[in-house]
């Protein structure tokens, strides 16, 4: 069984920064990948990124590439989401995703609504 948690949502200006962090209850290193989803009102979830254990990255478009980046920290055990740039169409709940054994876990979510 995995536990993530989510923390670091919150109501940003357009424009601003905001950055997500997902704690694992096990090492990372175990969960292969890790991501972030993420579900704006009456919207179906859609991936966000993707980082392997390698630390290989993948980005669900070309415009999030350019503000949002994914990373590990390994000694802290847990997989962050730095987003520049937000957008109000950028309003959504983010979760984390684990993969582990074959299974998927997600975290409980955490709301990120940026205002015009």
């Amino acid at each position: 069984q995995v536990q993530l948690v989510e923390s670091g949502g919150g109501v940003v200006q357009a424009g601003g920064s905001l950055r997500l962090s997902c704690a694992a209850s096990i090492n990372i290193f175990s969960i292969n990948p890790m991501g972030w989803y993420r579900q704006a009102p009456g919207k179906q979830r859609e991936m966000v990124a993707h980082i392997t254990s390698g630390g290989s990255t993948n980005y669900a478009a070309a415009s999030m590439k350019g503000r949002f980046t994914i990373s590990r920290d390994n000694a802290k055990n847990t997989v962050n989401l730095q987003m520049n740039s937000l957008k109000p169409e950028d309003t959504a709940v983010y979760y984390c995703l684990g993969v582990y054994a074959g299974k998927n876990y997600w975290g409980q979510g955490t709301q990120v609504t940026v205002s015009s």
